[in-house]
């Protein structure tokens, strides 16, 4: 049976590019099933209410502070060694049609967690309707692509590896997730030290949440360890800042009457 030939599009072979640094790296997946009761009574006081993208990118990104191994990369140059960043840098995957294609493209976030609840709905809101050729990160991605394969490999290497450059390209941690189309990742592949991902919630408020990490970086007891706190900081902070935001609402709702 004959078929035909597709040529490789530039949202293809950044997905390709991507995968050929992320296969080598011994990556390792440690899952906790989380209780989230408190922050879904907190988030359902709000109008409109926050998307889990952002609630989890704040959470993460105050965990990120607390916990400098969620900060570190491996990197090769000028030897291997760890590289540790003042703050986190959150590389989020969003869905984007591209030239008819539904491309995935990676936004970047610096310090989720020192921007509030709606500022960070505001970024998320830009990165999935504004135009794509408009939004910085996108468009140098999708110029990326355009270069032939061994320089654009050779780009991607030494901006993984230069430890000062890292964070600034790629972020220091991936976030992708597609729970809200009834489905969950249970390996997805980055070349970042961590991928933050979570299944869907069930009526009870319980949820699969799984970090996946470079083995390289820490330890699994780390990690799970970081996911008792993760739980504890969405409950917790996160959920606090949610109640102060819907207080702030109810108390504008009653000046103007």
């Amino acid at each position: 049976m004959r078929g035909r030939p597709l040529k490789l599009s530039a949202p293809r072979r950044l997905v390709s590019d991507l995968m050929h640094f992320s296969i080598g790296i011994p990556r390792v997946t440690v899952q906790r099933r989380m209780n989230l009761g408190p922050l879904i009574r907190a988030r359902a006081a709000l109008h409109p209410r926050p998307s889990w993208t952002v609630l989890f990118l704040k959470g993460y990104g105050l965990l990120s502070a607390a916990t400098p191994e969620l900060r570190r990369a491996w990197v090769k140059l000028p030897r291997p060694q760890l590289y540790e960043y003042p703050q986190s840098v959150g590389s989020i995957a969003f869905e984007r049609e591209h030239e008819g294609e539904q491309a995935v493209m990676l936004g970047l976030i610096k310090g989720p967690e020192e921007h509030s609840i709606p500022e960070l709905s505001a970024w998320v809101e830009k990165m999935r309707s504004r135009p794509v050729m408009e939004v910085k990160e996108f468009r140098r991605a999708l110029k990326t692509a355009r270069l032939p394969a061994p320089l654009r490999r050779v780009m991607m290497w030494l901006g993984l590896n230069i430890g000062r450059q890292r964070a600034n390209y790629f972020g220091t941690f991936q976030f992708s997730v597609y729970s809200a189309l009834g489905a969950e990742s249970l390996n997805p592949l980055t070349p970042l030290t961590t991928l933050l991902n979570y299944g869907p919630m069930d009526e009870d408020g319980y949820v699969n949440v799984r970090i996946l990490y470079d083995h390289r970086v820490m330890d699994g007891a780390n990690v799970a360890r970081a996911l008792g706190r993760f739980e504890d900081i969405l409950n917790g902070e996160v959920a606090e800042e949610l109640r102060s935001l819907a207080q702030a609402a109810r108390a504008e709702a009653a000046r103007r009457l």
